[in-house]
């Protein structure tokens, strides 16, 4: 069966870096695009960054833009959140997510993604 599996949060000053890993099992990493969202006012799940498989494309949310980077292995079967310049608004619960590919845009609704992790706390003190 599918898992993906996060690590890597923890507690960090707010400024500090942080860089949260997800491992993928159970699927052909190469079919799918990968993404990490967390919870937001009023979103149970919103998005973060989004990767395609590939790795020649990137989105991210107006919020993390600049700040945030999302590299994948596909060698490895892993994606990471690189997230720089932490703010306490950044705390939370970060989930990893797994999209298959098709031939519509790379999706940044949470509804639109097949497979989850349990999610990793990051906490961002001020």
């Amino acid at each position: 069966q599918v898992q993906l599996v996060e690590s890597g949060g923890g507690l960090v000053p707010a400024g500090g870096s942080l860089r949260l890993s997800c491992a993928a099992s159970g699927l052909t990493f190469r079919s799918y695009r990968m993404g990490w969202f967390r919870p937001a006012p009023g979103k149970e799940r919103a998005f973060v960054a989004a990767i395609t498989w590939s790795g020649g494309g990137t989105k991210y949310g107006d919020s993390v833009q600049g700040r945030f980077t999302i590299p994948r292995d596909n060698a490895k079967y892993t994606v990471a959140l690189q997230m720089n310049r932490l703010k306490p608004e950044d705390t939370g619960v970060y989930f990893c997510a797994a999209q298959k590919n098709t031939a519509k845009p790379m999706g940044v609704m949470a509804i639109s993604y097949d497979y989850w992790g349990q999610g990793t706390q990051v906490t961002v003190s001020s």
